[in-house]
């Protein structure tokens, strides 16, 4: 496993990390609590010390999964978890209130059994909320002692430097993948240009960078990726194909799952400090971590950065 310091943090965290979302239950599929808990050990022994969780993952659900998984082992890893979107019902709602941020990140401790969080990262911006009163608050409980560092989910260049103002950012989580691409215009450039880590999520667009889909899939009562995400839809699906034929036929050549070339292809691009991926078993974590510790070639990046253009310009 290669491993990167996370900005101007002290934080050395692997390239692949391990994000939760789906542990939580609720939007991609029906899952395992047990499988779940031996996905995280999994990666864990495999060299990954990175473990991105959130509130809104299964209402709180997937931080208790985490909290179960590193029992005893708070040592081994990098703790990230984010503030700032709630659930009520079915609906996501954002809120940054003062009140609200103090009540959440007593309960995420409460749910990852832990005293402090290394990174504590704004889920989405609140519209109704002044930046400025959600940046006092967490300022004060970092100073508590409650998180080490504060990173940013989802953010623009222009609302980074609202929360810079007052206090130091040590990493954006954005989207980003093969097929998700627009922060190379300005957003990394910010990042890099400012010494922002950049933990991308997203990185195997849903699944379907596995190569898994022969075909356009009927997904599952509880599994709303296709609400989500074009990928699963005309002409987007046929476009992917073609691109999948590419990174196929360099996984074929290393011997390689797919998705592993996939992984890596997102963790070399310039600006990006490691990429979160899910896994649903064992076997997905080991793969998925076992990628952390190779790279492709300079001819491969080219190869697949020639088969992207033309396929998607």
């Amino acid at each position: 496993m290669n491993y990167r310091y996370l900005g101007n943090s002290d934080l050395k965290v692997s390239v692949v990390g391990i994000g939760t979302w789906g542990m939580g239950g609720d939007f991609f599929g029906k899952v395992d609590d047990k499988q779940s808990i031996r996905a995280i050990q999994t990666a864990m022994e495999e060299g990954v010390n990175l473990i991105d969780t959130a509130p809104a993952y299964g209402d709180g659900h997937a931080e208790e999964v985490v909290g179960e998984a590193i029992l005893g082992r708070r040592e081994e890893v990098i703790l990230a978890t984010k503030v700032g979107v709630l659930r009520e019902g079915e609906k996501f709602v954002n809120n940054l209130k003062p009140a609200s941020i103090r009540q959440e990140i007593e309960d995420s401790l409460r749910r990852l059994n832990v005293d402090v969080i290394d990174l504590y990262q704004i889920h989405w911006p609140d519209p109704n909320t002044p930046i400025a009163d959600t940046v006092n608050e967490l300022m004060k409980i970092q100073k508590e002692g409650k998180f080490r560092y504060l990173g940013v989910s989802n953010f623009k260049p222009h609302l980074m430097d609202e929360v810079r103002e007052k206090t130091d950012v040590v990493s954006l989580q954005p989207h980003y993948s093969l097929l998700r691409r627009d922060i190379e215009g300005r957003v990394l450039p910010y990042c890099i240009e400012n010494h922002i880590g950049v933990l991308g999520y997203g990185t195997l667009a849903s699944g379907i960078l596995t190569g898994k889909f022969s075909e356009i899939p009927d997904f599952g009562e509880k599994d709303r990726r296709h609400e989500f995400y074009d990928y699963f839809k005309e002409p987007t699906w046929s476009k992917i194909q073609q691109l999948l034929d590419v990174l196929r036929n360099i996984a074929e050549k290393y011997n390689r799952p797919l998705a592993q070339v996939a992984i890596e292809w997102a963790f070399q691009q310039e600006g990006i400090t490691s990429v979160l991926v899910g896994a649903k078993n064992e076997e997905q974590a080991k793969s998925n971590a076992e990628a952390g510790g190779k790279t492709l070639s300079d001819k491969d990046l080219k190869r697949i950065e020639k088969g992207y253009r033309k396929i998607f310009d």
